[in-house]
């Protein structure tokens, strides 16, 4: 299995801590600062670009289970998507939850940036949810809350050393994703492509 698959992120072309400091030297110190204090990057993924290594890189638990992580202290996950139209879809998504769960948080004012880039990925052990036979139970890998049989799969594969997974997206009915479950499934250490977005 290989390709290229896109996932969207704010803007890289700002940094936002800029507007906490006064000049660059100022901003240069404090991420510095802000770098020290986070987890080392894994050692499988320090080769990586940051937009890729960082799904890796925090061994602190994981507050609640994503589609195919549990909650805990569980391996990180590289979510993309086929196209970035599908990747849009997810993002506008589950921005749109994170207003929905906290009602008394204001709607932005203006659209904001995003960078979507797409990473190349090869690896000879992969899934694909979306093609026979797995493609009979789309219900199960494309459901839009319950993840605990897309938990269960992972774990699965993860033992077998099936590196990616495609996987039906929920939110575009005619998309597909792509998980990532180790660095090791990288085909290229940067991204390959960058387009700039804006949305709410």
């Amino acid at each position: 299995m290989a390709g290229a698959c896109w996932r969207v992120v704010e803007a890289q072309h700002r940094v936002s801590t800029m507007k906490l400091v006064d000049t660059l030297a100022e901003q240069s110190a404090l991420e510095s600062l802000i770098e020290a204090t986070k987890p080392p990057v894994p050692q499988e993924c320090r080769q990586l670009h940051y937009l890729l290594a960082t799904p890796f890189r925090y061994g602190s638990p994981y507050p609640s289970g994503s589609r195919f992580r549990r909650a805990g202290l569980t391996p990180g996950v590289f979510y993309a998507s086929q196209t970035v139209s599908t990747a849009l879809a997810e993002m506008t998504f589950h921005r749109l939850l994170f207003f929905a769960d906290s009602p008394e948080t204001p709607w932005p004012a203006d659209a904001g940036d995003y960078t979507a880039f797409s990473a190349r990925f090869k690896t000879s052990g992969g899934l694909d949810l979306v093609a026979a036979p797995f493609d009979a139970e789309r219900t199960r890998w494309a459901h839009p809350t319950d993840y605990g049989p897309c938990q269960a799969l992972a774990d699965a594969a993860r033992e077998a050393d099936a590196q990616v997974l495609r996987y039906p997206s929920a939110r575009d009915q005619a998309g597909a994703n792509i998980a990532l479950l180790t660095c090791r499934a990288f085909a290229a250490p940067e991204p390959v492509e960058r387009q700039t977005w804006r949305s709410i």
